[in-house]
């Protein structure tokens, strides 16, 4: 399922595609379903549309009732990040790839993960949190946070609606910005390190961190135009780290994915620091899987079979 209703609907398409690509036909039928707005909806090769009927997710084509025995989530953003999508699949009894609703709505509200995260004992940025329509104390934001730092939509991905700040003159129209997008914002610290990824996927019941990645941009830093341009970011895979910071890394980040409840392939971001302590940034319960994704390429960089990886996500949704 693709398409979805944010910044990130086209990223979502990309993402779709490949997968479709990927998907072993001689063991599943694929069905690309579009969500986009109020419309979910089918596309044939022949080009006739059909509407997705929602009370048990079915297509009628031909006058052939068409139902489904598993669902492979490729929507980033809203709904398919924030548990909506999955609250729906759970009320109709539709298995599902990935994170389950809960693990999603927790992992896709910024300022809520960072509290658990934080509980778990992982590093995180100091940070300070406002509602739409809160009075912001901007010597307090210059006390906690410092500058240079980040302003961010609470829930929103692929870096849609964050401003590096410099200084106080810069906070309100960042402030404005933030809002566009989310009801809630956080102003988070800035860490200086090396921006890392590092994906962690469930296979035959087993918690496995995959390659870490180092993220190096050519801007300042890695928002939606620098990710999905190219030449404006290098992605280092696997990041070159000594061995026993690149173990720290994988253990924070298969902590989070176990004790968050996530499903599925996740991606784990941090940075890190000088000294080596990852400081955690977000969850991403449904990584870009477009053909210039970071998590495909971590996939194969340990020598396992991305189809063969799609295979064992959908049985594990078909097992759940």
């Amino acid at each position: 399922m693709t398409g979805g209703n944010s910044g990130e609907y086209e990223i979502s398409l990309l993402s779709a595609e490949n997968i479709f690509n990927r998907i072993d036909k001689s063991k599943y039928e694929p069905y690309k379903i579009l969500l986009k707005g109020n419309s979910w909806s089918y596309t044939d090769s022949e080009g006739h549309t059909t509407e997705v009927d929602r009370n048990d997710f079915s297509l009628t084509l031909k006058g052939e009732k068409i139902t489904f025995d598993a669902v492979f989530i490729a929507i980033h953003g809203n709904p398919g990040e924030n548990g909506r999508l999955q609250s729906y699949f759970d009320m109709v009894g539709i298995p599902y790839t990935g994170c389950d609703m809960l693990s999603s709505a927790l992992t896709f509200n910024k300022f809520y993960c960072n509290i658990v995260v934080k509980a778990l004992g992982v590093p995180v940025s100091p940070s300070l949190h406002f509602f739409k329509g809160d009075k912001i104390d901007f010597p307090k934001v210059g006390e906690v946070c410092g500058y240079p730092c980040f302003v961010k939509s609470c829930n929103s991905g692929s870096s849609v609606g964050v401003t590096k700040v410099h200084g106080e003159n810069e906070l309100s129209a960042a402030i404005d910005e933030a809002f566009k997008y989310d009801d809630q914002i956080l102003i988070e610290k800035m860490i200086h390190g090396r921006e890392i990824a590092c994906g962690v996927v469930r296979l035959n019941g087993e918690i496995k961190p995959l390659a870490i990645t180092e993220i190096v941009t050519k801007t300042e830093f890695y928002d939606y135009t620098c990710k999905y341009s190219d030449g404006l970011h290098d992605l280092i895979t696997p990041a070159d780290f000594p061995a026993d910071v690149t173990e720290r890394i994988n253990q924070y980040a298969v902590k989070v994915f176990r004790e968050l409840g996530c499903g599925g392939i996740v991606r784990v971001d941090f940075i890190v620091t000088a000294d080596g302590t990852p400081y955690f940034l977000e969850v991403n319960t449904i990584p870009g899987q477009t053909s210039m994704s970071i998590v495909p390429s971590q996939v194969e960089t340990l020598g396992l079979n991305l189809t063969e990886v799609y295979s064992q996500l959908i049985e594990e949704a078909l097992g759940k």
